[in-house]
């Protein structure tokens, strides 16, 4: 590939996520104004703060099970310390211009500032995403029974079918990886990254280790699995509350099999950044499905998005504060 080519491919890559945003903000857009402006307004309005203070501190709590999952995996007691991380992974991962992959190291920084070897917050970052993904694969299943039980002949069902074999088939790929078959840790160092990275090799090494350690025990996995299957229930019925308080009314295993689907399509979705278009339109063909107006539908949206803001903006402000002292600290301590 010639210089001029890489420099352009370069320049595209650079501008695909702005430009994959700004595609979601007109289809968002677009399905908001199809649905009516003035309808979706009012669907909104029914929240109310109380509505939506409950709404959450759901996500709260969800996110104290989630870092519990996470906490289990390793030989401490601290699961505040990784309750924090959770909210950092989800915070940058979701809100910042990063991949998830970005969110994912950030959170195992946070937990690896104070006290946690990052080797260690690294490998339980791995595992703790395996085993959550494990989780919704299940998840995933449970909504596609639903939705074979509820809406049989949905055009929806042979799909997302489809889509949980190769989610369970790349779960298990993940798994095999992770154990250590292959030294999938210590080959991507020694044969990739070393040349760019000094010392690289050791760390990767110490981070097979860790992951090898963790898999030695897997009722610890077990555990963080069952605790990520609670952590969807919960999702769902936080879906279930937000369908409620927009005036849906809609089953606890509608709301289920809407909510498992969706994630499905998030997931597929990851390269758009903040998921903008996506979630809206997978909203309003999934609550089409179980007979949810579109209004009420993206109403549900748009109620997630601003706990989402709600949420993560501070976290994302104290995570700042928190990196901004360690640097001070650090100039302070090389003057």
């Amino acid at each position: 590939m010639s210089p001029p080519t890489r420099t352009r491919r370069r320049t595209f890559l650079r501008w695909l996520p702005a430009l994959l945003a700004a595609a979601g903000l007109v289809l968002a857009a677009v399905l908001v104004g199809r649905a009516g402006l003035a309808d979706l307004a009012e669907a909104v309005g029914r929240v109310g703060w109380g509505g939506f203070v409950l709404y959450a501190l759901v996500q709260i709590g969800l996110f104290c099970l989630l870092g519990l999952a996470w906490s289990v995996l390793v030989p401490l007691r601290r699961p505040g310390l990784f309750i924090w991380g959770r909210m950092v992974r989800d915070a940058t991962g979701q809100l910042l211009p990063f991949s998830p992959i970005g969110g994912f190291v950030l959170g195992a920084r946070a937990v690896s500032l104070h006290g946690i070897a990052f080797p260690l917050a690294a490998a339980s970052t791995f595992a703790d995403v395996t085993a959550e993904f494990l989780a919704q694969v299940s998840f995933a299943l449970l909504g596609v029974l639903v939705l074979v039980r509820t809406l049989p002949e949905s055009g929806v069902v042979v799909p997302a079918g489809i889509g949980i074999v190769a989610a369970a088939l790349l779960a298990a790929g993940a798994l095999l990886a992770q154990r250590g078959l292959g030294g999938i840790f210590r080959f991507l160092a020694g044969r990739i990254a070393a040349p760019w990275f000094a010392g690289i090799t050791g760390q990767a090494e110490q981070l097979q280790a860790e992951i090898d350690a963790i898999y030695r025990q897997p009722a610890r996995l077990v555990l963080s699995f069952a605790l990520h299957v609670a952590c969807w229930l919960v999702t769902a019925g936080a879906s279930w509350l937000a369908f409620r308080l927009v005036g849906a009314p809609v089953s606890v295993g509608a709301a289920l099999a809407i909510e498992a689907l969706l994630h499905a399509v998030l997931t597929a979705g990851f390269i758009v950044p903040g998921s903008i278009g996506v979630q809206e339109l997978a909203y309003s063909g999934l609550g089409a499905l179980f007979g949810v107006p579109p209004e009420l539908a993206l109403a549900v949206s748009l109620l997630r998005r601003a706990r989402d803001l709600a949420l993560w903006v501070p976290i994302l402000l104290i995570w700042q504060l928190v990196e901004s002292r360690r640097a001070v600290a650090q100039s302070r301590a090389k003057a």
